[in-house]
């Protein structure tokens, strides 16, 4: 672990001292760089495939970094030039009974789920294939950002299968039914371009460029007020659910809940006095 001086960006906004933590299990590395956690999924002989014990691995990853309070963005991703994550492991769903294969969709949907509602932003970095379960899992990020060279489906009636982890209900939820339809029903991979046209990552990279750049939106998040950034989150996803009339109730509650904030009073304050601000997270 490193300390080194306290930082103001261009934004204004106050980076505390970086500390440097690196950690690994089998299958993931996690290194926490300041107030931003990179979690990077380390199979890449096996382009990333998500089996029981990755999925295991990232539902403890994902608790500890939701408890960790100097952790305010995570980024996600897959190790290798080839692949964010190719799709669940079917070497070992092969195997699965009815029931096995009915607990293994829901022990990934509730890992889904859990990083959708950790409550911090989570940015899904996509660096290469994102298939099936890698889809999946890229859909339950807050943000996804992609090389443009990274290709994107959900190939399961190519195996005589369905999505399992939540894919045909968040793809009509980001991208409508129209598009949700022809990704499962055809199975075919799209490119970034096309990811783009239709909403499944809002931002496309240079393959050079994609960690630099995601680096730089994960640290300007960072420099934000987290319980803001949880605000919105939490607005977004109950908001998308709702009814117009109950999502604007629900925002006005959560925003004058903000007033209640230290963050806001340092924000504004900082803003009128045209000062830098740092946010404590309180």
């Amino acid at each position: 672990m490193t300390d080194n001086p306290s930082t103001t960006g261009n934004t204004g906004h106050y980076f505390p001292p970086v500390r440097l933590t690196r950690i690994s299990t089998a299958n993931l590395l996690i290194e926490l760089n300041g107030p931003v956690a990179w979690l990077t999924i380390n199979r890449p002989d096996k382009l990333n495939a998500l089996n029981q014990a990755t999925l295991s691995e990232l539902a403890k990853a994902f608790e500890r970094l939701r408890n960790d309070s100097k952790v305010r963005v995570v980024v996600l991703t897959g190790a290798g030039p080839k692949a964010f994550v190719a799709g669940a492991d079917i070497a070992e769903m092969h195997g699965l009974s009815p029931v096995q294969a009915r607990d293994f969709s829901k022990f990934g949907q509730d890992l889904m789920l859990s990083i959708e509602q950790c409550g911090k932003p989570v940015i899904a970095m996509i660096n290469g294939f994102a298939l099936g379960g890698g889809l999946e899992l890229a859909m339950a990020c807050a943000i996804r950002v992609a090389s443009s060279t990274a290709k994107f489906g959900q190939p399961e009636v190519n195996l005589g299968l369905i999505p399992g982890f939540g894919g045909s209900q968040r793809l009509v939820r980001l991208c409508g039914k129209a598009q949700a339809l022809d990704l499962c029903l055809s199975g075919q991979p799209i490119n970034a371009e096309r990811a783009l046209s239709i909403n499944l990552v809002t931002r496309v990279f240079a393959p050079d460029v994609l960690q630099e750049e995601t680096r730089k939106l994960a640290e300007h998040m960072a420099g934000l007020a987290p319980l803001a950034l949880r605000g919105v989150l939490d607005c977004i996803r109950y908001g998308a659910e709702a009814s117009l009339d109950v999502g604007l109730d629900y925002e006005s509650q959560m925003f004058g809940l903000m007033f209640s904030t230290e963050d806001m009073r340092a924000g504004t304050q900082a803003f009128l006095q045209k000062e830098p601000v740092k946010f404590e997270g309180r």
